[in-house]
């Protein structure tokens, strides 16, 4: 069965599943700032909304449009922030 997820008193929600090449989750994000951390190598694209990431290292933030990916390595953290709720897909890669 699929496994559900609730973060930062429920603004964030995922829904875990084996996708046909690796464990994913799909989620959505409400409007707001939320700091994420890693224990395996992270895929997330933006399907819908708008979401700008700042990765580890980065001193600017990136503005993701929908369909666009990026890769957190495992154990980093990384700040995205949401102006319209958002939905997106993240994939879980073993380092």
């Amino acid at each position: 069965m699929f496994n559900t997820n609730h973060y930062f008193d429920g603004q964030v929600a995922s829904i875990a599943f084996q996708s046909a090449d690796l464990p994913a989750t799909i989620g959505v994000m409400a409007i707001g700032e939320f700091v994420f951390s890693t224990s395996q190598r992270e895929y997330m694209t933006l399907i819908s909304g708008d979401m700008q990431v700042l990765l580890p290292g980065a001193e600017e933030w990136y503005q993701l449009a929908a369909g666009e990916s990026f890769i957190v390595e495992a154990n980093q953290s990384f700040e995205v922030r949401t102006t319209v709720e958002s939905a997106y897909l993240c994939k879980y890669e073993d380092a």
